[in-house]
């Protein structure tokens, strides 16, 4: 393990402060969601107060296998601010503790294949029965009904399904799913925006209700007027890079030392003033480049001037002079750039916080999304191990006698010292 973070100098350091609430406290969650969209939801909600406790199997959520050097980083990232309970669902009593503990809950958060919580007893039925004021929400890959309700639920075979890796790449080569999980993020942040409308109508109403969060339909969502373009065109929408299909010059285009910048030219004012900036104001009076639909007509073309500029400057001077001129145009970072860059640490989009795992006992993660500016989000708490807090709920929902018997018996697991 390296001695000291490497880029620790100047990173906002944060401290746990288990005192810290935030405008979800007194809201508890219970979630049984495993890997990336439920715990993305819920750490939505940790993040802004609410009491989310974690049920683990004895092997704990996925999530924790994903180590890097032995250690969790995915989960530590995900899974801060809140609490774990380890049960062996296998188990009749385990079951009948989830189910008490959803009649103190606000939310109930699951992941399993649709069917599985009825086969285990724990129907959305029943447990609004049983507290009717209950927001439920079902994860899946396709959603609790249709023809693919069983079909394994992975993100990059939705990505695939969704038209999104039809779109994405290059047109001379095969279509690219993307490099990290985007279809569960887009999911857990669909779901932490619906399950607030649902806690929203419960407040008022009383009435809990159910909420069918597929990893489709939400990347699917965001992909664009795409259907209603091919309803009038019939055509397609091709595989471009980086180039649009909306706007011309729109890409990313390599420095003289060899870094790269995003530009794009959405409006007409802005090609003009990117002309200008390049030297190449003659060319607004080319009929190539008359309009944003004569650029596309010559996409080739115009990307080639832009090629040309962009070469004959260093990155640094690139940005100095299109920002000088009002020119969109920014660097192409990758996370060793972002983890020095100015911006980032000022607004706290990264912060580092204690952790013995990690070199220089800092571990670096994104900073409380959204920004609220009355009551933002906090760290109560890191990452907890595996049934660390088992003891503690249990005892505060069923008694410390019942819980000794229970973690005494296997039923539940109780963090290991």
């Amino acid at each position: 393990m390296a001695s000291e973070l490497p880029f620790a100098a100047g990173l906002h350091r944060k401290s746990f402060d288990p005192t810290a609430r935030g405008m979800l406290d007194g809201v508890r969650v219970i979630d049984l969601s495993r890997l990336v969209a439920g715990n993305l939801l819920t750490l939505t909600l940790a993040d802004h107060g609410a009491e989310v406790v974690k049920i683990e199997p004895p092997a704990g959520d996925s999530l924790r296998a994903w180590k890097v050097k032995g250690v969790e980083t995915a989960w530590k990232t995900w899974c801060r601010n809140k609490r774990s309970v380890c049960l062996d669902l296998r188990n009749p009593e385990a079951v009948a503790v989830v189910r008490r503990l959803a009649l103190d809950a606000a939310i109930f958060v699951e992941s399993f294949r649709p069917g599985v919580m009825e086969e285990m007893g724990l129907s959305p039925a029943s447990l609004l029965e049983a507290n009717p004021r209950l927001v439920i929400v079902r994860v899946s890959g396709w959603g609790q009904d249709g023809p693919y309700r069983h079909k394994p639920g992975f993100g990059t075979l939705v990505e695939g399904y969704s038209g999104f890796a039809s779109i994405n790449g290059f047109a001379d080569r095969e279509p690219v799913l993307p490099p990290m999980f985007m279809a569960d993020a887009y999911a857990g942040l669909y779901g932490s925006t619906a399950t607030m409308m649902a806690l929203r109508h419960a407040e008022a109403t009383g009435e809990g209700q159910v909420i069918d969060l597929s990893l489709f339909e939400p990347i699917f969502a965001i992909l664009e007027p795409q259907m209603a373009n091919y309803a009038m065109t019939g055509a397609l929408k091709p595989r471009t890079g980086s180039r649009s299909t909306n706007t011309a010059p729109r890409n990313a285009y390599r420095t003289k030392d060899g870094k790269w910048v995003g530009l794009s030219s959405s409006t007409q004012s802005v090609f003009e003033r990117l002309m200008r900036s390049i030297g190449q104001e003659a060319l607004l009076a080319d009929p190539r480049f008359a309009t944003n639909s004569d650029r596309l007509r010559h996409i080739e073309a115009i990307d080639g001037v832009m090629r040309d500029a962009v070469a004959t400057m260093t990155l640094a001077e690139a940005l100095a002079q299109f920002d000088r001129d009002g020119v969109t145009i920014g660097p192409i970072l990758d996370v060793s750039d972002l983890a020095t860059d100015a911006y980032v640490r000022e607004r706290e989009a990264l912060i580092a916080v204690p952790d013995a795992e990690m070199p220089g006992g800092l571990l670096p993660m994104h900073g409380q999304v959204p920004r609220l500016s009355r009551t933002p989000g906090a760290l109560r708490c890191p990452a907890p191990r595996l049934g660390q807090d088992t003891r503690d709920v249990l005892a505060g929902a069923l008694g410390a006698a019942e819980a000794e018997r229970l973690i005494t018996g296997g039923v539940a697991i109780g963090a290991k010292e």
